[in-house]
């Protein structure tokens, strides 16, 4: 069962009725899900958790469901976790772990936060979901809200990957583009949803999606045995995931699922160098980021140039002793490059920003070589056919190699 207690604005603290269908609060801030965590840690054990289902609705307790019979699943969650030695060893980062997202239904983490929130969205029941997206979020609450037969409408810009498009499409999204950025998309969805009886299921403008998302911490540490790495690198543009990681890790505490004297792992939000935001609002120690103008990467994930929640990446960041970085479109190549030839894992061009950003931070002294180094990759690579365009000989019928 679920101990879901209520919502909590992450601005002025203000408590929300979960049972309510809710987006912003009063004030704009986004809200936060809270659970009677002192009742979670009389029911279940870390040790109870063996032999449950394979996916993230393994942490039951801690996610923001009533009734079992409103969760709409596709194998979400429990991705691999494994190290890379022969690109750790190149990079002088020896204990340099992946956890791949890649694997996920719909091939990204994205696939977690559709999970919890078309599932909750559900259950409350809400029939029509719009969202504007960069392209792996639309595929994912589309082919979510498919299965769960409601509608689902997606604004995203008009160079969002071919493959989300498609995908969104496929599974009978009633998807649109704008000559814009994600903004642009979310600002026609803002001005249309109240018209047509949509909830607006934006990136913290509705409670749960943070709720799946937030799996990954509480699986991070599974799968190191209750343990954790020192660092967690994370793609950052909504900042979702990062935001999620640090909530779980502040669950798991007080839920007394760790060891006593564990250190949280720093935590690195990692940002293309033509769209930074969050960086610049880090460096100039700002709590809240100014819209990036002109935002352009070759990593359109996180081509984001206000994140909503931007304040809440900035104190999970300045809370654990993290930083932010900013990678160029060169560097985040490169990295794909290494970790895809050196370690057979074709991830992201997001997740491949990640190893740019390992290797400037050991460079920088940042890193050290003695560290257990986590790098968070969000999708597949197989989802963007047109980041690398490979030309292939091609051979006569008659041809001898």
């Amino acid at each position: 069962m679920s101990f879901l207690s209520h919502l909590e604005c992450s601005r002025c603290r203000k408590t929300h009725d979960a049972d309510r269908v809710q987006n912003l609060c009063d004030c704009g801030g986004p809200l936060l899900v809270r659970y009677d965590l002192k009742a979670v840690a009389q029911a279940v054990r870390p040790s109870d958790l063996a032999g449950r289902v394979s996916s993230l609705w393994r942490y039951r307790e801690v996610l923001p469901l009533r009734d079992d019979k409103n969760i709409i699943t596709l194998g979400e969650g429990m991705t691999p976790l494994f190290p890379l030695p022969r690109l750790g060893a190149e990079m002088g980062l020896p204990d340099l772990w992946l956890k791949d997202e890649g694997l996920n239904p719909t091939a990204s983490f994205k696939a977690r936060g559709a999970a919890t929130g078309v599932s909750r969205a559900r259950e409350l029941g809400i029939q029509a979901l719009a969202m504007p997206t960069n392209g792996n979020a639309g595929g994912a609450w589309a082919s979510y809200g498919a299965r769960a037969g409601m509608s689902v409408t997606l604004v995203m810009p008009t160079d969002a990957p071919a493959m989300s498009v498609l995908e969104a499409t496929a599974v009978g999204a009633n998807a649109y583009m704008v000559r814009g950025q994600i903004t642009d998309a979310g600002a026609i969805v803002g001005r249309s949803a109240k018209a047509h009886g949509w909830f607006e299921a934006a990136t913290l403008k509705e409670p749960y999606r943070i709720e799946g998302k937030k799996t990954m911490g509480y699986e991070i540490a599974e799968q190191l045995g209750w343990t954790l790495p020192d660092v967690i690198l994370y793609p950052t543009g909504g900042g979702v995931g990062i935001i999620g990681i640090y909530k779980a890790l502040l669950e798991m505490r007080e839920l007394g699922w760790l060891p006593e004297n564990v250190r949280f792992p720093k935590l690195v939000a990692v940002q293309a160098e033509g769209c930074q935001p969050i960086v610049k609002a880090f460096r100039e120690g700002k709590d809240v980021s100014e819209k990036w103008e002109n935002a352009s990467t070759v990593a359109q994930g996180i081509r984001v140039p206000k994140a909503l929640g931007d304040f809440l990446v900035l104190q999970a960041v300045r809370e654990t002793g993290g930083t932010c970085v900013a990678v160029s479109d060169a560097d985040t190549m490169w990295g794909l490059e290494r970790i895809s030839r050196m370690e057979g894992a074709f991830i992201c061009p997001e997740g491949a920003a990640l190893v740019g950003a390992a290797r400037m931070l050991l460079r920088d002294g940042w890193l050290d070589a003695g560290q257990r180094v986590l790098l968070l990759n969000t999708g597949a690579g197989i989802k963007y056919p047109d980041v690398m365009s490979p030309k292939l000989p091609v051979l006569e019928l008659n041809a001898t190699l």
